[in-house]
């Protein structure tokens, strides 16, 4: 007696934050798929997919359903099993264009939630108008966050990246204190650009010192000293809105030239450094820059801005 071809089963799960409740989520997600390909003698567990703390909008963001989709296509999977359509995709055209090229591959996707399978007659038409559901609830979220955003610009609440902001720290006030150590490297960069040090010179200086980056790295670039140089921050004033979010579904960040509001903040928080050495250094940056593209020469000479 010939012994039955068990099918092999894959299973995706997916949460999109890190928080703690979520994390909960997850594990329960898994445990529960293990325990349920288990009860049916039918199927065999391949592996449990998982994207932890990853938006849904996109499956290129998603490096477990990215290695799913290839053990898929290499003839490995029979059954995918997931949670609901808004687990496997928030975008619709993703959805519906992942689905079919499963389907060719003789790949079954069935979506608990929904109770539907991806080879039933009728699945296509009811997966458009489930995941176009999804996808207006992706968007109206990611509007909902950027309306948050703008009222709290209005409001002045200041954001700063603490863990890779060189100079301050979070204050009591939740606005920006003085870190009086990292302070000190603040405003060594402003001094020695102004007495004619290059980006790449000062840079040098402070790897060779063995300071710390702004991220926590040894190695100093040129880009993040001309960062440094050129934050208003530095001066006490804070310009909220710099870059904005293009597309709900690429989460698509890009500098903000006018297309979204923004706010500028006059002395939110201490400065580091005096509007006066903010104002001539930015002077010393348009000097420097004009000079080479007028000379069109890259060296390393004091007057060079690199």
């Amino acid at each position: 007696m010939l012994e039955k071809v068990k099918k092999r089963v894959a299973v995706y799960v997916r949460v999109s934050t890190e928080l703690e409740a979520q994390m909960s989520s997850f594990e329960a997600q898994v445990n529960y798929y293990k325990s349920y390909v288990a009860l049916n003698p039918e199927w065999e567990l391949v592996e449990i997919f998982a994207d932890e703390g990853v938006s849904g909008t996109s499956y290129r963001r998603r490096a477990g359903f990215k290695r799913m989709i290839e053990a898929a296509e290499r003839g490995e999977i029979d059954l995918i099993l997931t949670k609901s359509i808004s687990r496997f995709a928030r975008n619709t055209v993703d959805a519906l264009t992942v689905t079919r090229e499963l389907k060719a591959k003789k790949v079954e996707v069935w979506f608990e939630k929904e109770n539907i399978s991806s080879f039933d007659a009728k699945s296509e038409l009811i997966f458009t108008i489930l995941s176009s559901v999804a996808q207006e609830e992706s968007r109206s979220i990611s509007e909902n966050v950027r309306w948050g955003i703008e009222r709290r610009m209005e409001a002045g609440r200041i954001v700063v990246p603490y863990k890779s902001f060189l100079g301050y720290d979070k204050g009591e006030d939740n606005r920006p204190k003085i870190n009086e150590e990292e302070a000190e490297i603040v405003r060594r960069i402003f001094q020695e650009f102004l007495a004619g040090g290059t980006l790449r010179g000062i840079a040098r200086g402070l790897t060779n010192e063995e300071i710390k980056t702004p991220r926590g790295k040894t190695k100093w670039s040129p880009e993040t000293i001309r960062s440094i140089l050129m934050n208003e921050k530095y001066q006490g004033d804070a310009i909220l809105g710099k870059t904005y979010v293009e597309d709900f579904l690429t989460k698509k960040v890009r500098k903000n030239h006018g297309e979204r509001r923004q706010f500028y903040l006059k002395n939110s928080h201490p400065a580091i450094i005096s509007r006066a050495t903010f104002r001539e250094t930015q002077r010393e940056i348009k000097n420097r820059t004009e000079m080479r593209q007028e000379k069109n020469f890259v060296g390393d000479y004091p007057r060079t801005l690199v």
